[in-house]
């Protein structure tokens, strides 16, 4: 295995005229995929795209996003994928940064990407449902660029919750043995399936667990453009979806749609949850109403991004992120890097396969990150004596109230437990007096009168004293990131 784009042109051979991808009932099959793809590749390789230079993706989850992403990797490019929903300024930084010499753009999103690529002259090129607009030249490239299994096919930019976003450098060998553990280990998945594609695809978990892993297994992907409840239960009953991959939000929006009422889920058989911590009242109340299983994983960008699972033949513990998957190791540390005791709260640090080679031009970064061969992930957990683990919470997220811990995920899953209860985010607040104190955003169900009185009385009998939060206010909505996932870093308490 060298260039990652094997993977389409093996399953492309092996079954022309099955579909790789299904879009509002049309299907897309994997030979015409590749042919699009090598007419991209063509393209570029005509316009001086030589293997290793940088190339973004600013599109929604549209068929053109896999042609030009499997174009890009056809001619030996680097891809960088790009949230849609990013302004002329934060575009600048990612073009600059990455030095991306082109840029494939939805129509929508063109005018602030021409205004973001002035200073790093990458040229923007409109880009459409089926690929790319008046990008021709070249004759088609339909054989993979040779690539070393060490070499860069990916930059993904993460989120850091301080300063600006770092690019995780993703190898050819990461992402096809992520994709490979996705679709065999963890979803058993086969050609027959058809697998949810609402995640975005510009995100490592729709990226590698969905695209890659139904390339890899000849499944077909049945794409949404954004994530929006009711096309997901459309998209569920029409095209008989057997794998969903979500983030907790999408199956609480989806749970709490009306018109999930009389969804037909028969065909669903495995539900992956990542990205942030499963309610345990969501994931109860979904698999009663739906008759199937979620199994709830835990990775991150720089770790390709599958890190540990509840596996499909092993004991599923609800509440836990499972163990840590093939070619992948896991442990609790203390601040030193010291392995705490079975049990105990540390730092989740991650060594294997599945590891990023680095952030992109970032060596003081990369070596914090990975000081000692063990990327420190900056998620606290409790490891149990059978290897399954628990997140606790982000090290930075938690509150410390008059010298104790207070961890938001735990307070959180009380709130849940509210009847009128629609979302929860807990944040710490300065206090004068114990340094900080709990305070929870809530987001309420339609038509109910809870009060933020209700929520904090209804919290104070389940938990213990210094934990419940002394200040609950309503908003309609709780700020979320591009897979949906609630961004605790950007809730702020309102004035008195």
């Amino acid at each position: 295995m060298t260039n990652l784009v094997t993977n389409l042109t093996t399953t492309a051979a092996e079954m022309p005229e099955q579909d790789a991808l299904r879009v509002s009932g049309q299907g897309v099959t994997y030979q015409q995929l590749h042919d699009m793809a090598a007419k991209v590749a063509g393209t570029l390789r005509e316009n001086g795209i030589q293997p290793g230079d940088r190339v973004a993706v600013i599109l929604p989850n549209v068929p053109a996003f896999p042609v030009v992403y499997w174009g890009i990797l056809l001619a030996g490019g680097i891809v960088v994928p790009m949230n849609p929903l990013l302004k002329a300024g934060e575009i600048d930084y990612f073009f600059t940064d990455s030095g991306a010499k082109i840029a494939f753009v939805w129509p929508d999103f063109v005018e602030e990407a021409t205004k973001g690529a002035q200073n790093s002259g990458t040229r923007v090129v409109t880009t459409g449902a089926m690929g790319p607009e008046d990008f021709e030249g070249g004759s088609p490239l339909a054989e993979p660029t040779p690539r070393e299994d060490d070499d860069t096919a990916i930059i993904l930019y993460t989120s850091g919750t301080t300063g600006r976003p770092k690019g995780a450098e993703l190898t050819h060998s990461n992402i096809h043995l992520n994709a490979l553990r996705s679709a065999k280990v963890i979803q058993t998945m086969t050609s027959d399936d058809i697998v949810m594609g609402c995640l975005p695809l510009f995100h490592v978990f729709g990226l590698v667990v969905g695209l890659n892993a139904a390339t890899i297994a000849g499944a077909s992907l049945a794409l949404i453009p954004r994530f929006d409840p009711q096309a997901a239960i459309e998209v569920i009953e029409k095209e008989r979806v057997t794998i969903m991959q979500g983030v907790p939000t999408m199956y609480a929006a989806i749970l709490n749609h009306p018109a999930s009422d009389g969804m037909d889920a028969s065909s669903l058989r495995t539900c992956a949850s990542g990205g942030s911590a499963m309610p345990l009242e969501v994931m109860k109340a979904f698999e009663e109403k739906f008759g199937c299983v979620i199994l709830e994983g835990y990775g991150l960008s720089e770790t390709s991004p599958v890190a540990s699972f509840n596996m499909p033949d092993r004991e599923r513990k609800p509440g836990t992120i499972g163990i840590a998957i093939p070619g992948c190791e896991m442990r609790c540390v203390d601040l030193d890097g010291n392995e705490v005791p079975v049990g105990e709260v540390g730092e989740i640090a991650i060594r294997g396969d599945n590891v990023m080679k680095g952030y992109w031009n970032k060596p003081d970064a990369t070596a914090e990150a990975i000081p000692d061969g063990w990327f420190r992930t900056g998620d606290l957990a409790t490891m149990d004596a059978e290897g399954y683990f628990t997140i606790v919470d982000r090290k930075k997220d938690m509150i410390l109230r008059g010298g104790m811990n207070v961890y938001p995920r735990e307070v959180e899953e009380v709130v849940y437990q509210h009847p009128d209860v629609l979302e929860v985010a807990v944040v710490g607040m300065p206090d004068d007096l114990l340094g900080e104190q709990v305070g929870a955003a809530v987001a309420l169900r339609e038509g109910s009168s809870a009060t933020p009185e209700d929520i904090i009385a209804f919290t104070k009998e389940r938990i213990a004293a210094y934990k419940y939060p002394r200040r609950v206010w309503v908003v309609d909505a709780l700020p979320k990131g591009p897979t949906g996932k609630i961004l605790r870093r950007e809730v702020h308490a309102p004035a008195e």
